[in-house]
């Protein structure tokens, strides 16, 4: 039986833009019609027949969201791709909400918008209108209401309000981040939220621990190895991106690897396919990457120890995570929770502190942020009776 050819429409008011498009879609064997304003577009649209719009989102007249938002209300569910200059994260969200599939950036990625449409079009084939229409309007967990086996991000202040606030919109989109900061301040943290709070919080969220793999394992870790490939190698191995298939993957202390497995995970990223060490069949992806590290990377970059191609690729959206010393106000939320926790542990103690122990500990340096808070904290719980006092915190501090 031959297969329907998909109908795809263009809108962009560009005409070399429009061409192009055509053309290359067209040798991708799609049937390819294309506009220069959303007015003639929803004319094309209303008489229906196709399988996928693209529009640019500053047209004149009429721009792409409006088109979108009116299509939805027709209950018109064809997927939807819009294109941005500019990319603002309120902006992408709000795109988002309003129905689209997918926001790409212009000038396009073409591989990037190929593999979108393939996605797209395959998720479209195995959904009645009905339940595309429910994934739509699919809203996510209440932001007050952690879900369950998360630790929650703690704190009250400014910069971590910045923090909660990029974090859960990040969750609304694909797109892939970075964070950075000093060891202790909560990056794997961010990016459990971002996953736990998206549309992937039912599929794995794999971490790595990129500085923990040596470079003759750096392939099998990560992309897995066929049995027999070499000596060790008695069964079939997936690795950690066939691990993370459908959820998010975590490459922690990324700035850490080496620039040939840099080289490695720059061509996974870019061709959205592996193949595993001693195999022959390239297995395609579809993994949200979240990069973490403690290191400068623009300086990394300049002294040539980090690839600048990958930190383009990965820094779609960069988060810095502030130290426990810029947010010192958050301090006794912290210790609450800290404290809290230990009396879960103990059966019979309930442990209290006093002010002015909240405001010795508020002097330290913390330089190793939030987990060397909680360390010490747990110390205190150890050696103290059930009040914490300023005393303990001056005579403990000295054990650091």
């Amino acid at each position: 039986m031959t297969q329907q050819v998909k109908k795809l429409l263009v809108i962009d008011k560009d005409a070399a833009v429009r061409t192009s498009l055509k053309e290359i879609l067209e040798y991708e064997s799609y049937k390819v019609d294309v506009e220069k304003d959303t007015e003639s577009a929803f004319k094309k649209i209303c008489k229906g027949g196709y399988d996928l719009i693209m529009s640019e989102l500053q047209m004149p007249g009429m721009n792409g969201v409006t088109l979108l938002q009116k299509l939805r209300e027709q209950d018109n569910y064809v997927p939807f791709i819009v294109f941005v200059k500019e990319v603002d994260l309120d902006e992408i969200v709000s795109i988002m909400k309003n129905g689209a599939n997918n926001v790409l950036q212009k000038p396009l990625n073409l591989n990037k918008l190929i593999t979108s449409i393939r996605q797209i079009l395959e998720e479209n084939k195995t959904e009645s209108r009905n339940s595309r229409s429910s994934k739509k309007c699919e809203s996510l967990p209440d932001p007050i209401t952690e879900p369950k086996n998360i630790t929650p991000i703690i704190g009250n202040s400014e910069a971590m309000r910045h923090i909660l606030q990029m974090v859960d919109r990040l969750a609304l989109t694909t797109e892939k981040v970075i964070i950075l900061g000093e060891n202790g301040t909560g990056k794997e943290l961010v990016a459990r939220r971002i996953h736990e709070y998206s549309r992937r919080r039912d599929k794995p969220f794999v971490a790595v621990n990129c500085a923990a793999i040596p470079l003759e394992l750096i392939e099998s870790q990560l992309f897995g190895h066929e049995k027999g490939s070499f000596t060790s190698a008695i069964k079939m191995h997936k690795g950690d991106f066939e691990k993370a298939s459908g959820g998010t993957l975590f490459l922690d202390e990324i700035g850490d690897m080496s620039l040939a497995a840099q080289a490695k995970i720059l061509r996974a990223l870019q061709e959205k396919r592996i193949t595993r060490v001693g195999g022959e069949d390239s297995i395609p992806i579809d993994v949200r990457v979240i990069a973490a590290t403690n290191k400068d990377l623009r300086k990394e970059i300049r002294e040539g120890r980090f690839r600048e191609d990958l930190y383009h690729r990965l820094s779609v959206v960069v988060i810095r995570m502030p130290s426990l010393a810029e947010r010192k106000e958050d301090i006794p939320l912290l210790i609450d929770y800290f404290l809290e926790k230990k009396e879960q542990e103990y059966e019979n103690k309930k442990m209290r502190i006093t002010e002015e122990a909240i405001y010795e500990l508020q002097q330290l340096a913390w330089t190793g942020n939030v987990r060397e808070l909680e360390n010490y904290i747990e110390r205190l719980c150890i050696f103290c009776d059930e009040i914490i006092t300023a005393d303990d915190v001056k005579k403990y501090a000295s054990y650091y």
